[in-house]
């Protein structure tokens, strides 16, 4: 793939985020002020290489997130479009790749509720899908052990679970996005598979395709609870002590 292979990025942010509590969708909570969302969009269209970013709404909401792209600074040089969402994460990046126009190589696919991605690890992820990959994901080594059980019952949360086994930590990875996909790889995934995934690159694996990690980013975290806010928070305040603004 050249180095004139173009970029969009599909961000689904139409989801309500449940574990946040309630009030706002997720991606409008504000991290600093500015919604989660603004800070994700920032983040993807830091990257040069990123021409477009296509932001998939609420289906009731897309009105909202397109006077809210308007009253941001976002940068000149990438365009933005919003388009309504679907009722599950799958059917919102269909929509969202649907809406892609012709001339689009490569496809990024990123979660609103990651809003601190650093530039370096989006370019990462968009230089191996240019160097052939079909499916690149960002990730990092776990930390933590990890343990295989049997989950209970959903009824009764916080009742002991067995341990079925220990996996080797060092050949698992915690997978971050955005997620970058040769356009016509992710395409045929989404009409093939019909299974509800909980992330793209998975998709292309049911292809059969390979699928290689690049190195993730601490500051990629997801911002699912409210201590995750948090830490959100003081990654900004850290950014702009360090940068002066």
């Amino acid at each position: 793939m050249s180095e004139e292979s173009r970029t969009a990025v599909v961000i689904p942010a139409a989801g309500r985020g449940v574990r946040l509590g309630p009030g706002a969708p997720k991606a409008l909570r504000a991290l600093n002020g500015t919604p989660m969302l603004i800070h994700a969009v920032r983040a993807m269209a830091a990257s040069r290489a990123v021409s477009l970013v296509v932001v998939v709404a609420p289906p009731e909401g897309a009105a909202e997130v397109k006077s809210l792209l308007a009253d941001h600074a976002l940068p000149e040089r990438t365009d933005f479009l919003v388009v309504p969402g679907g009722d599950t994460r799958q059917e919102s990046v269909k929509l969202g790749l649907d809406a892609l126009p012709d001339g689009i190589d490569i496809v990024l696919v990123h979660d609103a509720a990651r809003p601190l991605v650093p530039v370096d690890t989006v370019d990462g992820v968009i230089e191996a899908v240019r160097e052939g990959a079909p499916a690149v994901v960002p990730a990092l080594p776990l930390t933590d052990t990890v343990k295989q059980v049997e989950p209970g019952d959903p009824k009764e949360p916080g009742l002991p679970e067995p341990v079925v086994a220990t996996p080797e930590r060092a050949r698992l990875r915690a997978v971050q996005t955005p997620q970058g996909f040769d356009r016509d790889t992710l395409v045929r995934a989404h009409a093939t598979v019909t299974d509800n995934v909980t992330d793209d690159a998975s998709m292309v694996e049911q292809l059969g395709l390979q699928v290689v990690v690049v190195p993730g980013h601490e500051e990629a975290f997801k911002v699912t609870r409210p201590l995750d806010l948090v830490l959100a928070e003081a990654v900004l305040a850290r950014r702009r002590a360090n940068d002066g603004f």
